[in-house]
């Protein structure tokens, strides 16, 4: 496995900063539409922008995600992606240089061990995980893990969150915080949440952590208008129904999934 060290995603979004601009988050689950599609996907993804990648684990009963995301997920599973592959696309991916975190819920880490998990994701090049169903009150292992191997913790707030909570979550966090200003699951919306710039202005009053904002951004005009007030602006469902919409048709998937990047990322530098 890879040992090269990559940049931090601390460190790029701290570049695009000094830009002028947020950084461009992109999200693709592994092994959709399968493992060595997806590492393309990611790449492209890569060459026409994205700043950080995030890589998806498929899991059976993924509550928080949309339909979309449920979609491509199924279809990894269904196609026999394991854990082990997704450390695979992550070593894959990390090589370009980018900045590569793994989002899962929680139970496929446990399943697979702690210990294990953190090693294998820092040998692979991976800079760290994003945990959507995991508190900071209930994460002694993962944080321990993390340390032991340099990974980033990144933990999501809400709008719903008090602000004791939002001081104790980012107190936790390394890398960046990941604020979701949309109550419910993911998903394309088409206008962004009046949510957002609030609670991002609220997460910075109790952390100097760069702010990553996911809220269904499908477009450049979107990503432009969250890249105003976020350190980096996250994309997931619209990336995913690019490929969806492809079908079998590897060569569309991807041409549509570059159109889309350099879309975004003309957007994060408009603000």
């Amino acid at each position: 496995m890879s040992t090269a060290t990559t940049p931090t995603s601390a460190g790029v979004i701290a570049a695009a900063r000094e830009e002028g601009r947020a950084a461009l988050v992109g999200y693709l689950p592994a092994g959709f539409p399968d493992v060595a599609g997806s590492i393309q996907a990611l790449r492209a993804m890569v060459d026409a922008g994205c700043d950080v990648l995030e890589i998806g684990l498929p899991y059976s009963d993924p509550v928080m995600d949309g339909p979309t995301i449920q979609a491509a997920a199924q279809q990894a599973l269904e196609a026999g992606t394991r854990t082990s592959d997704v450390v695979r696309v992550v070593e894959a991916v990390a090589a370009t240089g980018v900045p590569t975190l793994v989002m899962t819920y929680w139970n496929p880490v446990e399943r697979y061990g702690v210990d294990r998990f953190a090693r294998d994701l820092a040998n692979a090049g991976g800079a760290g995980l994003i945990t959507p169903d995991l508190v900071p009150d209930e994460a002694g292992a993962w944080v321990r893990a993390a340390d032991e191997h340099g990974l980033d913790k990144v933990f999501l707030v809400a709008p719903s969150s008090t602000d004791e909570r939002l001081a104790m979550t980012t107190a936790a966090c390394r890398g960046f915080v990941y604020a979701t200003a949309v109550m419910g699951v993911t998903g394309v919306r088409e206008a962004s949440s009046t949510l957002a710039g609030p609670l991002v202005e609220r997460v910075r009053r109790v952390t100097d952590l760069a702010v990553g904002v996911g809220l269904g951004v499908s477009d450049g005009d979107q990503a432009a208008e969250v890249a105003g007030f976020a350190d980096a602006v996250i994309v997931g469902s619209a990336f995913v129904r690019r490929l969806l919409d492809a079908g079998s048709d590897s060569a569309r998937g991807l041409a549509s999934l570059t159109e889309l990047t350099r879309d975004l990322a003309d957007g994060v530098r408009r603000a």
